[in-house]
């Protein structure tokens, strides 16, 4: 396991309490490093929508956590986020949540000259996501050729 992926884990499971206590969800966490800079990002969500205070109160809750726990070597930032329209489909109960919604799938690799495709979200399993289209034919992805799977939206 890598520092980062060693990092983002620890994380989780001490972050995850925190956050069920307050009523939300810890949609995901990763550890980035932007600009030469490393963040350390909790995204959290509930149905509703999250506020800017549910941010702050997740952020100051884990930061004790972080002065006591210190378990990461590097300088970083914290930060405590929604996750946005845009957000990605990862866990499996995203992909369960998903089911019968229209998404947008980006590959690593061009598929019969494409890299973007959408379409509904049929099924999905450890290794697999299918997606029907429009003219009701269906794709089966590989997890691994997904570069990102996400809710569609059109404004």
């Amino acid at each position: 396991m890598s520092k980062k992926e060693s990092y983002e884990q620890r994380t989780e499971e001490l972050l995850t309490p925190i956050v069920e206590e307050n009523g939300f969800e810890l949609v995901d966490v990763e550890y980035v490093k932007e600009g030469g800079t490393w963040y350390l990002r909790a995204y959290i969500d509930k149905p509703g929508g999250i506020a800017v205070n549910d941010c702050e109160l997740v952020s100051r809750a884990f930061s004790e956590v972080l002065d006591r726990e210190d378990y990461i070597e590097d300088a970083y930032i914290f930060e405590v986020s929604s996750p946005g329209l845009g957000r990605p489909l990862k866990k499996e109960k995203d992909f369960a949540r998903s089911v019968g919604e229209e998404v947008e799938l980006r590959t690593y690799r061009a598929i019969d000259k494409q890299k973007e495709f959408i379409g509904i979200l049929k099924d999905y399993d450890k290794d697999t996501v299918t997606i029907e289209y429009e003219d009701e034919t269906t794709q089966i992805f590989e997890k691994a050729d997904i570069a990102l799977i996400r809710l569609s939206f059109d404004f």
